[in-house]
C-alpha cells in the first residue's frame, strides 16, 4: 500500500464513500460505532447518508447470522475442530454475557444489548444471543434492527457532541 493508511488506500480506489461506509459496517469490529464517525469525518458524508448506509450495513450481517448461524456453525463444526472450538467459545461467552439480562428483560434485553455502542455488543453478538435463546428469526431481525438504529443515533449524537466540544476548546 506504499505507506498509505487503509482509509487513504480505500479512498484512492475511487469507490463511492457510501458503499465504503456500508462495507465498513459489515465487519464485526467497528459496526456503526466505527462506520458513522469515519463516514462523517473522513468521507464527509451528510449525516443522513452516513447513518442510513451504516445502519443498512449493520442489518445485512444480522439477517445472515439470524437465519444462517445454526446451519453455518453446525456445518463448519462437523468438518473442523478449529470451528467447533470457536463456536463453542463464542456461544458460551455470549450466553454468559447475555443470560441474566435476557431473564430479566426478555426481548427488550436484545434491543438494549445491540443499542449500546461498546465493544462486544452490537449486531453480531446480538444475533448470536437471539440464536442461543431461541428468539424467532423474524422477531430477532426486527429487534436487532431497532437496537442498531438506536446505536446509530447514540453514535451520531456522541460524534457531534464531541466535535462541538473540541471545536469549543480550540
Amino acid at each position: 500500500m506504499n505507506g498509505l493508511s487503509m482509509i487513504e488506500w480505500l479512498i484512492e480506489l475511487n469507490i463511492r464513500p457510501e458503499f465504503l461506509n456500508f462495507l465498513m459496517d459489515i465487519l464485526p469490529v467497528g459496526e456503526l460505532r466505527g462506520a458513522i464517525p469515519i463516514a462523517l469525518g473522513v468521507f464527509e458524508l451528510p449525516l443522513f447518508s452516513a447513518f442510513v448506509w451504516a445502519w443498512f450495513g449493520s442489518i445485512v450481517p444480522g439477517i445472515i447470522l439470524v437465519y444462517g448461524l445454526g446451519f453455518i456453525s453446525d456445518t463448519l463444526s462437523r468438518h473442523s475442530s478449529f470451528f467447533k472450538k470457536f463456536f463453542t467459545w463464542w456461544f458460551e461467552r455470549t450466553h454468559k454475557r447475555f443470560w441474566a439480562r435476557f431473564q430479566k428483560l426478555g426481548s427488550l434485553a436484545l434491543v438494549l444489548f445491540v443499542a449500546i455502542p461498546l465493544p462486544v455488543t452490537g449486531v453480531w453478538t446480538g444475533s448470536v444471543a437471539a440464536f442461543l435463546f431461541g428468539i424467532s428469526k423474524f422477531k430477532a431481525v426486527l429487534l436487532i434492527a431497532f437496537g442498531s438504529f438506536i446505536s446509530g443515533v447514540i453514535v451520531s449524537l456522541i460524534y457531534f457532541g464531541a466535535l462541538s466540544f473540541f471545536e469549543f476548546l480550540i
